[in-house]
């Protein structure tokens, strides 16, 4: 990952397609659009690549995920379980739809933990939302089972996790819907773009609409159409569809590059006894897009990571200080930084995030590094790669 070290003449021809005709538009124009439509195309092959009936493009993976939560009948001051590991969007979507984030603790899976999740649910709880963070998945089956025997809603945030899968099966494809981004630094990348995915007609009826100001999509006038419910302006453009689907023709293959250099790097730094591995619920439906691993305690990792970045090993983080994906650092959420009142704030039953703990996360992330697998690195950049890293963790060899 990113896609975008792959771009090519693949992607430049499906883009002039679209410039040649003039319609940027995703709907209507028949008459001088020559046959394309890129979103259409690009939803109907990712739902073929996932094994879905249904499939809608929108404008980023955080409108996927509020157009998900609206379609599924999320709401006002319901409660949905989310992990404290994520990017920030998957939380901001939940307040977007007036509906109140409460947090459970992760496990070494980088996700959600399913006996954790247990003990966080309410009678106000209305669905699960877990992440399927860096590339890989959650325990998507146990999770599973906890929503059927409480009659939860899944929702699946699979935004960093396309062509991920467990036991075979898509991750995406288990809940009442799944959502994914397709943004700069994703593995498919439109630029800007996201997916939601889903098996349930009427689900997929109400993304359809909800993010085109409530259309229904039936006819050649826009104008004459009906308006099933209210809605809002989430669409994509067909210039970013247009990348989106010569990029996914590049998944398969940008996939088995990630896992081979990954594989090649993990068995370098499985020589450490200091160092432990990322859980994988099934290794075999893991993305590669991150090789994830944690060291004895937070200053061992804190110490890697900046000598990492000193001898130009980039793209490796530790999460526990990074602003965008650990609740450590959301400041804004803690304190309610809003430019208006947010309908969560006022429900009866709103969280204290200020004085939320949940130590286990915070064990597991102080001591986390991830560490990004790029495309474009070519056998003599991992080579130098793995021996920098390899000298570098040298003193926490016993």
């Amino acid at each position: 990952m990113p896609g975008f070290e792959l771009f090519g003449d693949e992607e430049r021809k499906e883009v002039n397609d679209v410039l040649e005709t003039g319609v940027l538009f995703r709907y209507g124009f028949d008459p001088v659009r020559q046959g394309h439509w890129k979103a259409r195309s690009f939803e109907k092959q990712l739902a073929k690549r996932l094994g879905v009936a249904y499939c809608h493009l929108c404008a980023s993976g955080t409108t996927a995920l509020i157009t998900a939560l609206i379609s599924c009948g999320i709401g006002a001051s319901d409660e949905v379980i989310v992990p404290p590991f994520t990017f920030i969007a998957t939380i901001e979507a939940v307040l977007a739809v007036g509906a109140v984030p409460v947090f459970a603790e992760i496990d070494e899976t980088l996700c959600l933990d399913p006996q954790a999740l247990k003990a966080v649910i309410t009678s106000r709880t209305r669905a699960v939302l877990p992440v399927h963070m860096c590339g890989a998945m959650a325990c998507i089956d146990e999770i599973s089972q906890v929503c059927e025997r409480h009659d939860l809603i899944l929702i699946e945030d699979a935004c960093q996790s396309v062509g991920g899968s467990f036991n075979g099966k898509a991750l995406g494809t288990f809940g009442k819907a799944g959502c994914f981004s397709f943004d700069p630094v994703k593995t498919v990348t439109c630029g800007e773009g996201g997916a939601i995915v889903t098996d349930d007609s009427t689900v997929y009826t109400h993304a359809d609409a909800f993010t085109d100001h409530g259309h229904d999509h039936k006819g050649n006038d826009r104008g004459l159409e009906a308006h099933l419910i209210l809605g809002t302006n989430f669409r994509i453009s067909e210039l970013n569809a247009a990348v989106g689907v010569a990029q996914l023709r590049k998944l398969d293959m940008m996939i088995d590059r990630q896992r081979q250099t990954k594989k090649t790097i993990k068995d370098a730094l499985a020589q450490s006894d200091k160092i432990t591995f990322r859980q994988l619920p099934d290794p075999d439906g893991d993305t590669a897009t991150f090789l994830s691993f944690f060291l004895p305690d937070e200053s061992a990792a804190q110490k890697t990571v900046k000598k990492f970045g000193e001898a130009g090993v980039d793209g490796c983080f530790n999460w526990y200080a990074n602003n965008w994906h650990y609740i450590s650092h959301w400041d804004h959420l803690k304190q309610w930084h809003t430019a208006a009142k947010l309908p969560s704030q006022s429900a009866k039953h709103c969280p204290d995030y200020q004085n939320l703990t949940l130590p286990q996360s915070d064990d597991i992330m102080r001591r986390a590094i991830s560490m990004q697998i790029k495309l474009a690195w070519t056998e003599e950049q991992i080579k130098q790669r793995i021996e920098k890293m390899m000298d570098i963790i040298g003193f926490l060899k016993s």
